[in-house]
This record gives C-alpha cells, sequence and structure tokens, in this order.
C-alpha cells in the first residue's frame, strides 16, 4: 500500500476536501466545492463519471418537473419533509437555470416533464466536466473505496494497487442499489454502518413486479402492453390511489411506467402480507354504471369476446387479463364480470430483483445526519444522493432530488471548513 500526498504537507493554509462518487449529486458536490475556492479530488470506481446518468438519458433525458412545487414535493411520499428543504436550496427552476449556463437549452414536454432540447445526456455531462475541470476538480477512476484505516484515512483499490488518502471533508455520493453493473451495488451498507451511521436496508423502487402467470397467457402476451387502463393498491392508510397509463406484461409479470409509479406502496403491502394486489380498471372512460349495462346488453348469438370487444372495448391483451384472473363462474355473472373489468384485482407475488429497478429506497436515514447532510457519528463526512432513504416516482423527480441533495452537502462541506471543523 502506498499513501497519497498528505493535503497538509503540501499547502498547509489549504483544506482538500474528497467526494466519492461519479454520478449527479456527487458531481454537483464537486462544483459547490470547487467553486468556494477548495481543491477536490472526486473518486469513482468505474472508468468514467455519469455511467448510470448517461443510459437514464437514452431514452430522452428527463432532468426535472415542471408541476407547482407543492405538488413537486408530495412525489417524496414520507420523505417529503427531509427533501423539501434540500429543493428550497436547488428545485427544479435553479436546476433549469444551471443546465442553461451550461449552454444546454431546455423544454418542457406536454406531461410537464424536462427535456433538454436535443434529448440527449451526453452534450450536458461533456459541459459539466469541462467545467468542472477548469475549477480544478481532480478525477482518480478505477478507486473503489474500500472505507476508512486506522487513523481515519481513506482506503482504496486501484489498478495498482491500494492507497490510501487523508482529506478534511468527504463527500459519499455512492449511489444506491440498482444497476450494480454501472456502479451503484450498495456496497457501502456495511461500512456506515460499522461507524454508527444508521442506514435503512436497500430496497427496489420504480420496479416490475412477479406475477405468476399461466403459460397460456405468457406464451401469448409477454411483451405487449396494456394501454389506456388505470391502476390502484391499497396505501397504509387503507386508501386506494388511482393513477392512470400503461404496462407492459413481461415474461416474470409486469413493468412499465404505471407500474413504476405504484411501485412503492405495491412493495410495503408485500413486505406486510406477503403479496400485493393491484386493482386494473380496464375501461376507465366508462362508468361502472355503463359497464354493467353494456355488458348487460343482449348479445345474441354473438360470442362473449365479440361482445365485450364490441360494448366496452375489451380485447386482446385486456382480455386475456381478464381470463387470466378471472374464474369460469364470474363470466357467467353480467354484474360480477362487469364489476371486475372495473375493478381486476392483479395478485403480485414479490418486487423483481434491486439490480433490475430503476432505483432504490432505503439508504442513510436522515436521522442520523443534520440539516447539511453531515454524519452526525462522523463529523466532516456528509452524504448524498440516491444513497439517503428517499425515493420517488420517475419523472425528474430522482434527478432533481439527486442535484438538490449533491448542493446541499457541497454547501454543508463549505460551512464544515469555514468554521474550522
Amino acid at each position: 500500500m502506498h499513501e497519497a500526498p498528505d493535503v497538509s504537507d503540501v499547502a498547509p493554509n489549504s483544506a482538500r476536501v474528497a467526494v466519492i462518487g461519479g454520478g449527479p449529486a456527487g458531481l454537483m458536490a464537486a462544483e459547490t466545492i470547487a467553486a468556494s475556492g477548495v481543491p477536490v479530488d472526486l473518486y469513482d470506481a468505474m472508468p468514467s463519471v455519469g455511467r448510470k446518468f448517461l443510459l437514464a438519458g437514452k431514452g430522452g433525458m428527463n432532468l426535472t418537473h415542471a408541476e407547482p412545487a407543492d405538488a413537486f414535493r408530495s412525489r417524496y411520499g414520507a420523505r417529503a419533509d427531509r427533501i423539501a428543504p434540500l429543493l428550497d436550496g436547488f428545485g427544479p427552476d435553479d436546476l433549469r437555470a444551471w443546465v442553461h449556463d451550461l449552454g444546454i437549452d431546455t423544454f418542457v414536454g406536454s406531461s410537464q416533464r424536462v427535456f433538454p432540447t436535443d434529448m440527449k445526456a451526453a452534450p450536458l455531462l461533456r459541459a459539466w466536466l469541462k467545467r468542472l475541470r477548469e475549477q480544478g476538480v481532480h478525477f482518480h477512476m478505477r478507486h473503489r473505496w474500500l472505507g476508512w484505516d486506522e487513523q481515519n484515512k481513506l482506503r482504496f483499490v486501484t489498478p495498482e494497487g491500494e492507497r490510501t488518502m487523508r482529506a478534511d471533508a468527504v463527500v459519499l455520493a455512492l449511489g444506491g442499489g440498482s444497476w450494480a453493473r454501472l456502479g451503484s451495488d450498495g456496497a457501502w451498507l456495511p461500512l456506515l454502518q460499522e461507524q454508527g451511521i444508521a442506514s435503512a436496508p436497500l430496497q427496489p423502487a420504480n420496479c416490475g413486479f412477479d406475477v405468476p402467470w399461466s403459460a397460456h397467457f405468457r406464451e401469448r402476451f409477454a411483451g405487449q402492453p396494456v394501454k389506456a387502463v388505470s391502476a390502484g393498491c391499497h396505501d397504509t392508510d387503507g386508501k386506494l390511489p388511482q393513477r392512470q397509463g400503461e404496462f407492459v406484461i413481461s415474461d416474470t409479470g409486469i413493468e412499465g411506467s404505471l407500474v413504476y409509479a405504484l411501485s412503492a406502496p405495491l412493495r410495503e403491502q408485500i413486505n406486510r402480507e406477503g403479496h400485493a394486489t393491484l386493482t386494473l380498471d380496464l375501461a376507465p372512460d366508462r362508468s361502472a354504471e355503463r359497464v354493467l349495462a353494456e355488458v348487460g346488453h343482449p348479445r345474441g348469438s354473438r360470442s362473449l369476446s365479440s361482445h365485450l370487444q364490441s360494448r366496452v372495448g375489451i380485447a386482446g391483451v385486456k382480455a386475456g387479463l381478464l381470463r387470466e384472473v378471472l374464474d369460469k363462474e364470474t363470466f357467467n355473472d353480467v354484474a360480477a364480470l362487469a364489476a371486475a373489468i372495473k375493478a381486476l384485482p392483479l395478485r403480485l407475488a414479490a418486487t423483481r430483483p434491486i439490480d433490475e429497478a430503476i432505483s432504490s429506497a432505503g439508504g442513510v436515514r436522515f436521522e442520523s445526519l443534520d440539516a447539511q447532510l453531515m454524519a452526525q457519528a462522523m463529523p466532516g463526512v456528509f452524504c448524498a444522493g440516491e444513497m439517503l432513504d428517499w425515493e420517488a416516482p420517475t419523472g425528474g423527480y430522482l434527478l432533481t432530488a439527486c442535484f438538490a441533495t449533491g448542493r446541499a452537502a457541497g454547501r454543508g462541506v463549505i460551512d464544515w471548513l469555514a468554521r474550522g471543523k
């Protein structure tokens, strides 16, 4: 093992800060600190930074959302009270202004989601890295963090072997537990727990769910979208929040935007009860009374399938879902069939593995941090990004909070150093 130069020996009157993690939260923390004139060393285990950021932008880089502030903050669920003050410091409007300052234009889509004009993540990241290098941020790739040694120095394993580094302050922005191939593997969890920094177990968020399809249904419908439906599930208060959209039938169950939007309450129901029920309205544009009237309309010599298609618009994968879930007796009962079309109970067996999820829940508990995201058990150590215990749906909410927590941690470091630690 060889030790990096002790910064106190190199520049006795200058602090040195380490940022560990090269995603949006880490890069934002590095920019905030470097802009104050403090040297920053940024470490990442991967060969390059921003890998998950780039992959998330392949389908169109959804930066943030343009809905009103109260609605925006509500997207963070149980952690809205913790995220709201961070958004006050760097919210959606601040993020758009920051992107524009990098020379990237944005627009608001019909869904109120905000995108770069070219829809791409790479030009934004290139401009950002150029600015960071100009500010003096030093990048150290292929440096996997191993925790601290006996002298409280940071330990890294590198292609050249293990090395250590002493820092006056540290920002940890290590990501959650999803997409491990891009660097977010949750390996930091026990390292922080050993230091007395409390964390909640990592769980999949914005994820798909397992459904034990019959072989016939899977072979016929896997890969097909289920469009123009609404769905809901009971939350811990017993309410049944409904959302409209679409999802996809997979080989193992269901996935897609409508499912992801309900993944938190569905996952918590599975945690409590061992399974969850997703209630589907297959005809959201028709009232229950109208569906009952249409299903009960005399069908003459037509088959039931033809009748449902012509009267209620139920065909294809929607008809397949009815056949998959309901028994024969229900199909012979007009009232029960109509009720099922408006509230089809789909039983979910489990979440898909966390590594398949778009994001993760759990992580460093806010209760173990101060208002500036510094660990109470380790003064001078700050945490930011998806490794914190919060979650949000897709739609720009995840990325905005990562930027906001990175900015807050960076400002926390500046204040910490100004106080003389």
